[in-house]
């Protein structure tokens, strides 16, 4: 009989622990034996993933709390854009880059991060990237009127520590949880987008108004960030990776990075959610950096603001700040209500949960749709359509993270969410707000007030039809989704799989054909 562990076939000890990498937590090698000796027995009773139910609610609290900051930075640019245009003199399609070369470097850097994820300390990871953020984001907030380069620069380095949080901290989660309790504790994890989004428009548009530079703005985050590395050292504790689950890590053998990407090019529910994803990032994408400059310029259009002249521009209307709280709030009741409705409808299909995302998108689109068309006859009715469209568009938020975590075994998870980073955000918000912003010059036939407000207003409605397509993806998601669950929760590895045998003293792998008894 084959052992299922590596084990040295001489000695009949586990070896097992040599491969272990170095910057490994404790936690994530195998619990102690049961022979009772020198393990005392924890005051609070653990769960399999090593870590207890308090220090477990502790750690979502904590990461919850660090993505509400990171979409909170991310959309203050957003809050002050019309300010950064006056103050540089830049074009639409300039100032699009902004968030542009931001999310290619965090789309860049996130297969490397989910690489290290899979086989190193996630918690000191996320420590040293938020710290990098932190410093960056402070550096942006002293770039000069000359030097737009370096505002793009350290734009982009942010991207650096969002690489390190984002394909990490779904997976932290899903160590800690299993089914329900899981896709509950990601919607609380979710709920941080969109409140965290609405803050950054907040913060940064009422930073501005108060000061009168927009450089303050992005002086409120960094000393936040700070204190997130703190909360991460003392507070988080890192959990077995897949020991909660019921095929635990160690039962599964770890593979290379290439094979683990072709595992994932052969799970069509985990390709086709994700190029469904992509598509609410395009939409989210360009919303976020266009919506509120559009409705400065439809308010310009109709003669209810006055242009911007100088810094700070006029904001006597708050759209920044309705815009914001629009985002929060639609957040809240989008990510709540499409994991309530996929609850319910599991219990009459196992397909709920891709069918949830494509009816929230297909939904949105109309919305969005009037949202931009109304935008120069009511005020009232654009803000109520954006704000039903963007309740439709978060409900995806949740349910796609859920997706991923139960269509991909656990030694594959941070790679997983490292490719779908990359590949919603190369197709998605990569590209929307500066192809948004190309559109828009393209179709301006001058510089007049109209066409600044009418060429941005036609170039935004690409965002319906994106919409449907993402529509589209998901509902081919649903053909997939049961079979893909099924092969995820019921993995065994192949028969082919390595195990440790001695060679010359030292523990050496082969495989099981090789080993003739």
């Amino acid at each position: 009989v084959f052992p299922t562990k590596g084990v040295n076939l001489m000695t009949g000890t586990d070896v097992s622990a040599d491969t272990t990498p170095f910057f490994s937590d404790d936690n994530e090698r195998e619990g102690p034996t049961d022979n009772g000796v020198g393990s005392p027995q924890p005051e609070e009773e653990e769960s399999a993933s090593g870590v207890s139910d308090k220090r477990a609610k502790l750690t979502v609290a904590v990461l919850c709390y660090i993505n509400l900051l990171n979409y909170m930075d991310r959309f203050t640019v957003a809050g002050v854009l019309p300010d950064i245009e006056h103050f540089f003199s830049i074009s639409d399609g300039t100032s699009g880059l902004l968030q542009t070369v931001f999310i290619c470097s965090y789309m860049f850097l996130a297969p490397l991060f989910g690489y290290l994820g899979d086989r190193y300390n996630r918690k000191l990871i996320m420590c040293v990237g938020i710290f990098f953020w932190s410093l960056v984001t402070l550096a942006s907030s002293f770039v000069g009127k000359d030097h737009f380069w370096a505002l793009l620069l350290t734009r982009g380095l942010v991207g650096v520590g969002e690489a390190s949080y984002s394909t990490i901290a779904p997976t932290i989660i899903a160590d800690l949880f299993i089914k329900e309790k899981r896709t509950n504790m990601l919607s609380v994890f979710y709920f941080a987008i969109p409140v965290g989004s609405g803050l950054g428009y907040i913060v940064g548009s009422e930073v501005d108004d108060v000061t009168g530079d927009w450089h303050w703005a992005l002086r409120v985050t960094p000393g936040l960030g700070l204190l997130a590395v703190i909360l991460l050292l003392f507070v988080v504790q890192e959990p077995k990776r897949g020991a909660i689950e019921a095929h635990p890590e160690h039962t599964l053998h770890r593979t290379s990075w290439l094979a683990d990407i072709k595992a994932l090019c052969r799970n069509p529910s985990f390709v086709l959610s994700t190029f469904g994803f992509t598509t609410v990032a395009f939409v989210t994408g360009s919303l976020a950096l266009w919506a509120p400059a559009f409705l400065f310029r439809a308010g310009v259009f109709t003669g209810e603001k006055q242009p911007c002249l100088k810094a700070p521009c006029d904001n006597s209307d708050r759209c920044h700040l309705i815009f914001g709280i629009i985002t929060v709030v639609t957040g809240i009741l989008g990510v709540a209500s499409g994991v309530q409705v996929s609850k319910k409808l599991r219990i009459k299909t196992p397909r709920a949960d891709p069918l949830v995302c494509a009816a929230g998108l297909l939904l949105a689109a109309p919305f969005l749709y009037l949202s931009i068309m109304f935008a120069q006859a009511s005020t009232v009715a654009t803000y109520i359509f954006i704000f039903l469209g963007e309740t439709f568009l978060s409900m995806n938020w949740a349910i796609v993270a859920d997706i991923l975590l139960y269509v991909v075994i656990p030694t594959r998870r941070s790679t997983a969410e490292a490719f779908q980073i990359v590949l919603s955000h190369l197709l998605g918000d990569a590209i929307s707000p500066y192809l948004i912003g190309v559109v828009s010059d393209s179709i301006k036939k001058s510089d007049s007030y109209m066409w600044e407000f009418r060429s941005l207003q036609m170039s935004l409605l690409l965002c319906s039809f994106v919409a449907v397509v993402g529509g589209a993806f998901f509902l081919a998601t649903a053909l997939f989704i049961e079979k893909d669950r099924q092969l995820a929760e019921n993995y065994v590895p192949s028969d082919d799989a390595p195990i440790v045998v001695p060679k010359r003293g030292r523990s050496t792998k082969v495989s099981v054909s090789s080993v003739l008894i």
